[in-house]
C-alpha cells in the first residue's frame, strides 16, 4: 500500500492481539507508514509469521507474546520494548471473542469470558500504558494515542450477540472515561466502532447459509474490506493526530438501519 498522509515516524505501537484478522492489517499498515511496531498476541506461531511480514516492509521484530486477559502478560508486553526502544507512545486496544444465541441459553461461564478478553483486556491495556505515559509526563513530546477497537454493536444492541454487544459497550465507554480523565495529560483515547467484515471470527458464520442470508438483508448487500478502517485507525495513532481525542467513530457502511 501506499503511505498515508499522516506520519507515525518515531512512535513506538503496541497492538494487541496483532496476528489475524482487522488487527493484523492495521499493524501492517502502522508498519509499512514509519510506525516502530509491537505487535502482541499469544499464539507464537502466529506472531513469527506477522514478524517476517513486517520485516519485509522494512520494520524490526519486536513482537510479544500476550495474552489480554492476563495483567501480568500485559505489563510484559510493555515492558520489554520500552527497556530497548523507549517509551509506547501508541496503544491500540482489541480483542473478541463471541457467544452466539439467545440471552437465556448464555452461561454466566460464556458471560464472563466475552467480558474478559472483550472489556476487561481493554481496561487493564489501556490503564497500564496511560501510567506509563502520566509518568514519563512532558517527556513524550507528543502525549500518547490509544485507540480502542469497539463494535457497532458496542452502539446498538443487536439480536442474539447480548454478551458480545454488552463488551464492545463497555469498551467504547471505557475509551471516552479515559479520554475524559487524561485530557490533561495529552493523552488521547480514542475508539473505532467499524461494521460487519469478512475477517476474523465473522468468516465462518458470513460463509455460512444463515450467514449468506443475512447479507442480502442488509441495504448495501455486502460487507466490508478490513482495508476500510485503514485511513480513520492511522489518522487516530498519528502524530497528527495527537488533537483528537474523546471521538467514536463509526464506519458501518450503512448496515445498521
Amino acid at each position: 500500500m501506499s503511505r498515508s498522509a499522516v506520519t507515525h515516524t518515531g512512535c513506538l505501537v503496541l497492538v494487541a492481539s496483532a496476528s489475524s484478522g482487522v488487527n493484523e492489517c492495521v499493524a501492517m499498515a502502522l508498519a509499512e507508514n514509519g510506525a516502530r511496531l509491537v505487535p502482541g498476541a499469544r499464539r507464537q506461531d502466529r506472531l513469527e509469521a506477522l514478524a517476517k511480514k513486517i520485516e519485509m516492509a522494512g520494520g524490526e521484530d519486536m513482537s510479544a507474546l500476550l495474552d489480554v486477559t492476563d495483567e501480568a502478560s500485559i505489563i510484559a508486553a510493555i515492558d520489554a520494548p520500552e527497556k530497548q526502544f523507549g517509551f509506547v507512545d501508541t496503544v491500540r486496544a482489541n480483542a473478541g471473542v463471541n457467544v452466539d444465541g439467545p440471552a437465556r441459553k448464555i452461561t454466566m461461564d460464556q458471560f464472563d469470558a466475552v467480558q474478559a478478553t472483550s472489556s476487561r483486556n481493554v481496561f487493564m491495556t489501556v490503564r497500564d500504558a496511560g501510567r506509563r505515559l502520566i509518568a514519563a509526563g512532558p517527556n513524550v513530546s507528543a502525549g500518547g494515542r490509544i485507540l480502542v477497537l469497539a463494535y457497532m454493536g458496542g452502539l446498538h444492541a443487536l439480536e442474539g450477540l447480548v454478551a458480545y454487544c454488552a463488551s464492545k459497550a463497555s469498551a467504547v465507554t471505557l475509551a471516552r472515561g479515559f479520554a475524559n480523565e487524561w485530557a490533561r495529560f495529552c493523552i488521547s483515547v480514542n475508539a473505532l466502532c467499524p461494521g460487519y467484515m469478512l475477517i476474523g471470527i465473522g468468516v465462518d458464520w458470513f460463509e455460512s447459509e444463515p450467514g449468506r442470508k443475512m447479507i442480502t438483508t442488509l441495504p448495501r448487500r455486502r460487507l466490508m474490506p478490513a482495508e476500510t478502517l485503514l485511513p480513520s485507525a492511522l489518522y487516530l495513532t498519528s502524530n497528527e493526530g495527537a488533537h483528537a481525542t474523546v471521538a467514536v467513530l463509526t464506519t458501518n457502511d450503512r448496515q445498521i438501519v
